[in-house]
């Protein structure tokens, strides 16, 4: 039974932060759908270079809302490696987007506008968005024990990293 609450509590966590998650992640999609396009049609860049920038536009907006917000009672202690792997794993996330629009502009001929956005901005940041959830909350926010998360769970953090990884299994 004791068990069954603890499991409830723990997809309660997940759901509410899954939620965090989606709401900076919409904000950043827009950015990324609104840079694309402007660099794509106004500036006639090339799309994998219009992909790059605003794929870069919406990390710098994502970083600020997931540290102050959907992570906000991770630890503060080491913000520097915090930035760090949130840059690393944004990268990777980057060149999974911006590897399918590559594939799908270059390697299949899909050269429309709107294969360009389907490509990158459905396919490749759907995929890219499932690598970002699981690696930050992984690696990159983790949380303080002493903060009111902590304290409400009752679990340490070492608890804490595991369940999270038990949950993504």
């Amino acid at each position: 039974m004791g068990e069954k609450r603890t499991l409830r509590s723990r997809l309660r966590h997940l759901a509410g932060e899954l939620g965090k998650f989606g709401t900076v992640g919409a904000f950043g999609f827009l950015v990324n759908v609104v840079v694309f396009n402007l660099c794509l049609r106004t500036f006639e860049l090339a799309s994998v270079r219009s992909g790059v920038i605003a794929t870069f536009a919406a990390i710098c907006c994502n970083y600020v809302g997931h540290r102050y917000w959907t992570y906000q009672d991770s630890d503060k202690n080491r913000v520097r490696r915090e930035v760090t792997l949130f840059m690393v794993f944004s990268g990777f996330g980057m060149a999974i987007e911006n590897g399918v629009l590559a594939l799908s502009h270059y390697g299949f001929g899909f050269t429309s506008p709107l294969a360009d956005n389907i490509a990158k901005n459905v396919i490749g940041l759907g995929i890219a968005s499932i690598f970002r959830f699981w690696s930050f909350r992984t690696w990159v926010f983790r949380t303080d024990p002493d903060s009111s998360a902590g304290r409400l769970l009752g679990l340490s953090a070492e608890e804490k990293r595991e369940n999270r990884r038990m949950l993504l299994k």
